[in-house]
């Protein structure tokens, strides 16, 4: 397929780059800034709040997948981050639906249910956290995320597009996964609120690409995140010290994840691959 990636220039961008030129797809790309990769059919650098970049962009592709946004909430003007990603968002997906677009794939994120960036302390209403865990969202970047999923339905309930949302915790890897890691061995209390879910960034990438190919029709939301947790410190341990009285509805065995991926096994035919563990500590 012809694919317009936006955002291609981020972290999961290049990745995802990689994973669909490696299967033979044909890449349109667009960012903020210029996407220097000459293996890309066509690059548009600009800005996805203008409408003629997007429509542009549109131009001849087979399907879309949307990684342009503001990626977390520490931006001095709340309101313009919030803005922003929904602006995108429609651009994007609207235009996908008008030019006839059959699939496309929007990265959202775990942060929609509103636990990660909250301005106070919560715990999950129980766990494995799934799909349909009440949204709690106060923070801006966690809203925009729950707009983009209704854009999303929208968009399907209009033009008919089939689209999955991605929802991705913290994804890294190599230099970037172990400074989180490290962060999360000196403190972990301090991610007590993203449940010390994470996914290594070419599980993500590979999550996009089957999202992408997967034989599917409608609008779905799915959660993807690694097996285990980003701590060394075993799953109940965790749940019992940070959030206790959380319902569990499975059992928390070793480093166990506390999000429930089960419908992105089903749905997609995905189960990431890539781990952080040695190899007699990785059983979850």
């Amino acid at each position: 397929m012809r694919v317009l990636v936006t955002g291609a220039a981020g972290h999961i961008g290049r990745f995802v780059i990689d994973d669909l030129l490696a299967q033979g797809h044909r890449i349109v790309a667009t960012d903020l800034v210029p996407v220097d990769d000459p293996r890309v059919d066509t690059v548009h650098t600009g800005d996805l709040q203008d409408p003629d970049l997007v429509a542009e962009a549109m131009d001849g592709a087979e399907a879309v997948v949307h990684l342009g946004a503001i990626p977390h909430p520490n931006m001095p003007d709340a309101s313009a981050l919030f803005a922003t990603n929904c602006l995108t968002a429609h651009r994007v997906l609207d235009q996908a639906g008008r030019h006839g677009i059959r699939r496309v794939v929007a990265a959202s994120s775990l942060s929609a249910v509103g636990l990660a960036w909250s301005p106070v302390p919560r715990s999950p209403r129980y766990v494995p956290l799934d799909e349909e865990h009440p949204i709690v969202v106060q923070d801006p970047y966690g809203l925009s995320k729950v707009v983009l999923e209704e854009v999303a339905r929208a968009t399907h309930r209009r033009y008919g597009t089939d689209i999955v949302c991605v929802r991705f915790p913290f994804t890294g890897t190599g230099e970037r996964l172990e400074r989180q890691l490290d962060a999360i061995r000196s403190d972990p209390a301090a991610h007590r609120m993203d449940l010390w879910g994470w996914l290594d960034t070419r599980d993500a990438a590979e999550a996009v690409r089957r999202s992408l190919e997967a034989e599917l029709t409608g609008c779905h939301v799915v959660n993807v995140a690694a097996p285990d947790t980003s701590s060394p410190i075993p799953t109940a341990v965790l749940m019992e010290r940070y959030h206790p009285g959380v319902p569990a509805f499975a059992e928390l065995a070793g480093h166990s994840s506390l999000f429930d991926t089960g419908l992105c096994t089903e749905l997609l035919g995905f189960v990431p691959r890539h781990g952080w563990r040695a190899p007699e500590d990785s059983g979850v």
